[in-house]
C-alpha cells in the first residue's frame, strides 16, 4: 500500500491568474465544474491525475476546480489534526441521496418484514447480527479463527481456546454494552469500559494492563501498511484526554439546538473516524471506533444498525477503508472521502440484509413445504423450523441447549422442551450424552424421516 499523492495546493490558483494565460484564466470562472466529477464522483487527485478531464483543462486545472467547488461548501467540524489544523466535510448530492436513502431504509422501511417486527424472531436475528460483528470486527483486526467455529464458541456459551477467540467474545461482549447503553449520552468511561471490554486478556504482555487506559508517554503508536509502510502517526498522547471529550461533546450534541445541523449517519462516521485518527489506545482501536459507530446509529433511532455488520463489507475490501483515511489526510483534512465510503458500507449492508431475510423466509417455507404433509404440519415453531433447515443443509452438525438457547435468546427450558420434542417426540434428531450434557445431532437421513412423519 502507498500513501496518496498529495493534490496541487490551492495556490496555484493565483500563479494561474498571474500568468497571463487567457485560456485558463476564463476556465477558473466556469462554475460548472462541480465538487464530483462528470459520473458522480468524489475523487481524490491520486485517482484523477491519471483520467481524460473535460476539454479545454489539464488535470490539475481540473483538480483545482474541483477543490474549489468543494471548499465553497464545506462546513467545519470541532475537531483538528496533529497541526492543529481543523477537519472538514461537505454533503454533495451524492452523499444527501446516500444519507436519505439510508434513513428510510433504516429506521422503517423494513419494519413490516415479519421476522423482523415479530418479537418472537427478533431476538434470533439480532443475536445472529451481534455475533456476525463481532466475528468479522475481530477478523478485520487479525483474529484468524473459522466463522463455523466462532459462531459455535458464542452460541454454545463454551469458554475460548485461543487468542483469536478471546477477541471475538469480546467483541460479542462490546456489542452487547453498546445494545444496553444505546439510551444514554457519550462519556469518556464508557468509551473506557467498552475499550477494556474489547481487549480484555487479548494486550500483548509489554501491554498487559492498559485495557481501558489511554496510551501514554512511552506508548509509541504509528499505523503501518501489510508491507510495513507508515501510513499515520496519531496525535501525542498529551492531548488525548481533551480530543475524548470533544469527541464525546460532540456525540452528545443537541441538533435541534446548535448552529447548524449534522445529520446523526454523518455524527456517528466522524466518531468512527476520529477515534481510527486519534488511535488514543494501544490497540483496539477500530474495534472501538466500529462499536461507538453502532452505539450512535442506536441512539438516533436507527433500529435496523443493530441487525447488519459493516465489518464484514468493510472485510471484504479493507484496503478501501484505509484509503479512506488515507485521502482525508492528504487531501486538506477532508473527512468527505471517509464519510462516502462509509455510506457505501451502510448501504451494502442494509441490502445484504435484506437479501438474508429473503433467503431465510425461503428457507423457511421450504421447511415448511418438507413437513406440509406430515403430522408435524404446523406443530413446529419457528426455531425449530430453523434448526432442521440447517440440519438438511448440514448432516451431523451437533446442538445443544446452551447453543439453541443463546441462538435465540430465549430461556433453557424453552430451549430444552424444543430440543426434546425434536428428538424425543419426533425422532428427527438423535441425542446422547456427553457427560452430564445432552447433544442433539442432525442425522444424515433427516429429509427421509421428514417425509415419513
Amino acid at each position: 500500500m502507498k500513501v496518496p499523492a498529495s493534490p496541487p495546493p490551492q495556490k496555484k490558483l493565483l500563479e494561474i491568474l498571474k500568468s497571463g494565460d487567457a485560456d485558463k484564466i476564463t476556465l477558473l470562472f466556469d462554475r460548472t465544474v462541480g465538487p464530483c466529477d462528470t459520473q458522480g464522483r468524489y475523487l481524490h487527485w491520486d485517482k484523477l491525475r491519471h483520467l481524460t478531464v473535460p476539454e479545454g483543462y489539464d488535470p490539475e486545472l481540473y483538480w483545482l476546480m474541483m477543490r474549489d467547488a468543494r471548499n465553497r461548501i464545506s462546513r467545519g467540524l470541532p475537531f483538528s489534526d496533529k497541526s492543529g489544523a481543523p477537519f472538514q466535510f461537505c454533503m454533495p448530492d451524492t452523499v444527501i441521496r446516500d444519507i436519505l436513502w439510508i434513513s428510510e431504509n433504516a429506521t422503517g422501511a423494513i419494519e413490516a418484514d415479519s421476522k423482523i417486527s415479530d418479537p418472537r424472531t427478533k431476538q434470533t436475528y439480532l443475536i445472529n447480527s451481534l455475533i456476525e460483528e463481532a466475528i468479522s470486527s475481530s477478523q478485520l483486526e487479525g483474529a484468524s479463527t473459522t466463522r463455523r467455529v466462532a459462531k459455535e464458541m458464542l452460541r454454545s456459551g463454551r469458554r475460548p481456546k485461543d487468542h483469536s477467540e478471546k477477541m471475538i467474545l469480546n467483541n460479542y461482549s462490546a456489542m452487547n454494552f453498546i445494545h444496553e447503553y444505546k439510551g444514554e449520552s457519550l462519556t469518556k468511561s464508557m468509551i473506557f469500559e467498552l475499550h477494556r471490554i474489547v481487549t480484555d486478556d487479548t494486550l500483548s504482555d509489554e501491554d498487559a494492563g492498559k485495557a481501558g487506559v489511554l496510551r501514554g508517554e512511552h506508548d509509541d503508536i504509528r499505523v503501518y501498511s501489510h508491507d510495513d509502510k507508515l501510513l499515520h502517526t496519531p496525535p501525542p498522547y498529551k492531548e488525548l484526554e481533551n480530543r475524548l471529550q470533544m469527541l464525546c461533546d460532540f456525540a452528545n450534541m443537541d441538533n435541534e439546538n446548535e448552529a447548524y445541523f449534522i445529520p446523526p449517519v454523518i455524527r456517528a462516521i466522524v466518531i468512527h473516524f476520529m477515534i481510527g485518527y486519534d488511535h488514543p489506545f494501544v490497540d483496539g482501536n477500530g474495534r472501538t471506533a466500529r462499536a461507538l459507530f453502532y452505539w450512535m446509529m442506536a441512539k438516533e433511532g436507527y433500529w435496523l444498525m443493530e441487525y447488519i455488520s459493516i465489518s464484514r463489507i468493510i472485510k471484504q475490501a479493507p484496503a478501501q477503508y484505509m484509503y479512506a483515511y488515507l485521502h482525508t489526510e492528504t487531501d486538506s483534512n477532508d473527512v468527505t472521502y471517509f464519510i462516502i465510503h462509509q455510506l457505501e458500507v451502510i448501504k451494502k449492508a442494509i441490502k445484504d440484509l435484506h437479501g438474508y431475510l429473503a433467503d431465510k423466509a425461503s428457507e423457511y417455507r421450504e421447511a415448511e413445504r418438507l413437513l406440509e404433509k406430515s403430522k408435524l404440519s404446523g406443530v413446529l415453531n419457528y426455531r425449530q423450523l430453523g434448526l432442521l433447515k440447517n440440519g438438511l443443509d448440514n448432516p451431523g452438525m451437533e446442538y445443544t441447549i446452551k447453543s439453541h438457547q443463546n441462538s435465540h435468546g430465549i430461556s433453557y427450558q424453552t430451549a430444552r422442551t424444543d430440543l426434546l420434542t425434536l428428538s424425543d417426540d419426533f425422532k428427527l434428531l438423535r441425542k446422547y450424552k456427553m457427560g452430564k450434557k445432552d447433544v442433539f445431532v442432525a442425522p444424515a437421513n433427516m429429509i427421509d424421516l421428514i417425509k415419513v412423519r
